[in-house]
């Protein structure tokens, strides 16, 4: 009986450590690498998440800045610490493509990260001057094989998820153009309205207290709210591009504790059920979601896989 008695402490008193070294994750504060700089959309995304998840703990967040080379610089200084669960990057699907055409090393560069957190979905969206007369999809579609593939399409960066997203509407749609990349974002709407292209491939969020764009078509299942003059692609007969967005979220290195991710997927449903940060998303048209490891993970496999197809498919990758 004496020996049974002391097993069962033995058990009781394994469960007890395991759940104080459950219950201590996070002991220290929280680095968010970001990769973009301050005022920046992922910036700006990261800092509102911690400044909300306050709410739900007390853990501390200390959000930093590390730009450089389209997030490779960032992705790098988290890789060189310690996998304790303690530095987070916050990263976007354009970190996916960088990768690609950086020609990284995808093990380390995209699986030496544990995925654990995708906050939201911005989806792509083909925008027009508004005053322009090729301001909807049709008039887009006609210009494009009068031109014989030489209609300009605009956006920032060369191999980025926006002209990713052009290279889909243009093999699904069977037409060709030309990409023509900004500096920024911003630089490319105002190409676009002093008439340096017919279209730019961006976020709905672009053209927020804008004057002169309209959507041509937005990347979603069915129409959204915010923006309910705005085509699906769907609606203008072509498939496969429902689920086209700009993700953002989180990723933690490879081999960190189980308990660090598993308190970080908790974290993410608790923020993403908070009226506050759907309020923040939604009113920009975008989509909430909370995508913890398994579903993140799928995602990072598909951005890989389309990246891949796409960046080669028009001579960015070998």
């Amino acid at each position: 009986m004496k020996k049974i008695i002391a097993v069962l402490c033995i058990v009781c008193l394994a469960g007890l450590f395991a759940s104080a070294a459950f219950a201590a994750y996070p002991e220290k504060p929280i680095r968010v690498v970001n990769y973009v700089g301050p005022g920046g959309l992922m910036d700006v995304t990261s800092r509102k998440f911690v400044s909300i998840a306050k709410k739900f703990t007390d853990a501390t967040f200390v959000v930093e800045n590390k730009q450089g080379a389209g997030g490779l610089v960032g992705m790098q200084a988290v890789l060189e610490q310690p996998a304790d669960g303690y530095t987070i990057f916050a990263a976007t699907t354009s970190n996916i493509a960088k990768v690609l055409t950086s020609k990284k090393d995808v093990d380390q560069f995209i699986w030496g990260f544990e995925w654990i957190a995708m906050l939201m979905k911005d989806p792509e969206c083909l925008i027009a001057a508004k005053e322009s007369p090729l301001n909807t999809w049709e008039a887009v579609l006609k210009d494009a094989k009068e031109k014989g593939g030489n209609q300009i399409w605009v956006g920032p960066a060369a191999g980025g998820n926006d002209h990713l997203m052009a290279m889909k509407v243009w093999e699904k749609s069977g037409m060709s153009a030309k990409w023509i990349p900004y500096s920024t974002g911003p630089e490319a709407m105002m190409g676009l309205l002093s008439g340096q292209g017919a279209v730019y491939v961006g976020n709905a969020a672009d053209i927020g207290g804008r004057e002169g764009f309209t959507i041509v078509a937005m990347a979603r299942a069915e129409r959204s709210k915010v923006f309910p003059d705005a085509p699906t692609f769907t609606e203008l007969g072509i498939e496969g591009l429902e689920d086209q967005a700009m993700w953002r979220g989180f990723a933690m290195k490879k081999g960190s504790p189980e308990e660090a991710m598993v308190w970080w997927e908790d974290l993410l449903k608790k923020v993403a059920a908070d009226p506050e940060w759907r309020e923040f998303l939604e009113k920009d048209g975008i989509d909430v979601v909370d995508y913890g490891r398994p579903e993140f993970t799928a995602q990072i496999k598909k951005d890989l896989e389309d990246s891949t197809h796409y960046l080669k498919q028009y001579g960015l990758i070998k």
